[in-house]
């Protein structure tokens, strides 16, 4: 199985165009359950100059590129400073998991600023997001009958909870497990996910609806409980950022 920081990534970083002020893992990877042919998902910040903000071009606010290094799929995503904060205030879970992925390829001053600011964009409305995500997984997983979507369900609920229970972003599902009460049968399909990307799930629908159900209950409850705030509290700290790194770039 790929361990993505054994890749020697440094060279992903260099061949962009624009600097990168951080690049993480994602994925399956992060998640805890990557499996023998499981892709690695890069995700990064990039940081467009001032030219290039306010010349006549639309600029690249997202850059998106595959491609295939010793067998392994890569795909990396990055977006400039400025659309990263945006999104960090929009209630993005998404986004959050990649700042703080503890597997990092490559990082920066700014890197460390941003993740120092996130406790303060976390809200009580992030569940909507964890339980939006899980809905269009449990979706995809009633469609395909897939093991990967399943997992994915279970990770998104179970990030939310925790979330809304201690302020803290954590999206490895093996760890998941041990601080939220989860459904027995989730090491299980972990370890069935290691030999296979697209197998099947093999469960009994109804038992696994009902405790994805449960879940959904489990995470209204902890929203309503949260002492986490409405509202982002660094707003005017992340766009003071995102000006200083442009200037010095």
């Amino acid at each position: 199985m790929t361990d993505p920081l054994d890749m020697n990534l440094g060279a992903v970083v260099v061949a962009e165009p624009d600097p990168l002020l951080f690049a993480t893992v994602s994925g399956a990877h992060l998640y805890g359950f990557p499996s023998r042919d499981s892709d690695v998902d890069l995700r990064g910040v990039h940081l467009l100059s001032v030219e290039e903000l306010l010349g006549m071009r639309e600029p690249d606010e997202t850059r998106s590129r595959m491609w295939d290094r010793d067998g392994v799929e890569m795909d990396l995503v990055t977006h400039d400073v400025r659309k990263f904060a945006r999104l960090m205030l929009r209630r993005n879970g998404y986004v959050l998991e990649q700042l703080l992925s503890p597997l990092v390829v490559h990082t920066s001053e700014a890197h460390r600023e941003l993740i120092d600011l996130a406790p303060g964009v976390l809200t009580s409305h992030h569940a909507h997001h964890y339980r939006g995500f899980a809905n269009t997984q449990w979706r995809l997983f009633e469609k395909t009958g897939e093991l990967k979507p399943l997992l994915y369900t279970f990770r998104a609920l179970l990030t939310g909870i925790h979330l809304m229970r201690s302020g803290e972003v954590q999206a490895h599902l093996p760890t998941l497990l041990e601080e939220v009460d989860a459904p027995g049968r989730l090491p299980g399909l972990i370890a069935a996910k290691a030999e296979a990307e697209h197998g099947a799930a093999g469960v009994d629908l109804e038992a696994v609806r009902a405790e994805v159900d449960a879940l959904h209950a489990v995470l209204d409850e902890a929203r309503t409980a949260s002492r986490l705030p409405d509202e982002p509290t660094v707003y005017g700290a992340l766009s003071d950022l995102v000006v200083r790194v442009r200037l010095d770039r």
